[in-house]
């Protein structure tokens, strides 16, 4: 039961992705060169920020073609779950880099190095730029994936704002500390919403009800379907968070005929597509049968 516009929306995700990897690509190689004449830490971690995002948004956009194929053999669900994959490994690469540039910022601190502010002025009004151009090129992305890369070029375009800030105060003060500190700043913050989204990625994979679905709701509304006496083993999942799976036992009176149980059916499925979801599946049990899977 997936929308009419899944298709429409998977290729636009696609197309955007794409376009963001090349433009995010093409300025961390310029981001690079210039933290390294810069001296600037700031800039340095931003680049390796920008480095992993680049290679986690090749990696997604790869993972974006190949999750919509059609399901095949043993893969019944197909391989929406693949773009899951490439969130994982965007979260690992995230948090490793994070730590290495935290490693070089901390003594920093204690032994502050001077930056190049005109330097970083620049780079951080071509980062504003750059990165708010990517940022709105994902905006109303469907995929996790979209919204999660969406998320983080929006951490990138806040960043670059504070590196233009203490660009602007070291052409007026000498307070070296002030890269150091950023970068640090930067990095936790980065690291602290990394954590965030990895959590939420795992939860999927663990197969936990999305965020988005009340079950317990459901349920509720089942209820009140005419011939539903009772609802039980009702269970949501998420093959890769936008994309959510349902199935649950209904249980009708012993004497049901076949057209209250194809009522019953109907009512179910009408609510089911006012949820959105991409796979449904109804077990009716008559109240006088033991359900299959009661004490398990």
């Amino acid at each position: 039961m997936s929308s009419p516009n899944a298709g429409a929306h998977s290729h636009d995700t696609v197309v955007r992705l794409r376009a963001v990897f090349f433009l995010n690509l093409a300025f961390t190689l310029i981001e690079i060169v210039g933290g390294a004449l810069t001296n600037s830490l700031a800039i340095v971690s931003d680049a390796l920020h920008d480095l992993a995002d680049s290679l986690s948004i090749g990696f997604s956009w790869l993972m974006e073609h190949r999750a919509h194929r059609p399901s095949q053999g043993r893969y019944s669900y197909g391989f929406r779950r693949l773009s899951l994959v490439a969130a994982l490994v965007n979260a690992v690469v995230l948090i490793v880099g994070s730590l290495i540039v935290l490693s070089r910022a901390i003594p920093r601190l204690f032994d502050p190095q001077p930056s190049n502010a005109p330097g970083m002025i620049a780079l951080a009004v071509l980062g504003i730029l750059v990165n708010g151009a990517a940022a709105l090129r994902l905006r109303g992305g469907q995929s996790m994936n979209a919204q999660m890369i969406a998320w983080h070029l929006i951490e990138d375009v806040l960043g670059w704002v504070a590196v233009l800030i203490v660009g602007l105060s070291l052409l007026v003060t000498d307070i070296e500390i002030l890269d150091p500190l950023l970068s640090i700043l930067i990095t936790c913050y980065v690291l602290y919403n990394v954590v965030r989204n990895l959590r939420k990625t795992i939860a999927i994979f663990l197969q936990a009800a999305p965020a988005d679905l009340d079950v317990h709701a459901i349920e509720h509304k089942l209820e009140t379907i005419p011939h539903v006496l009772s609802t039980h083993h009702t269970h949501a999942w998420s093959l890769d968070g936008e994309h959510h799976v349902l199935t649950t036992h209904l249980v009708v009176p012993a004497g049901a005929t076949k057209n209250d149980v194809l009522q019953v059916k109907s009512e179910a499925l009408r609510l089911f597509r006012q949820i959105d979801l991409e796979h449904t599946t109804i077990e009716v049990e008559y109240e006088d049968e033991d359900c299959r899977m009661r004490d398990t």
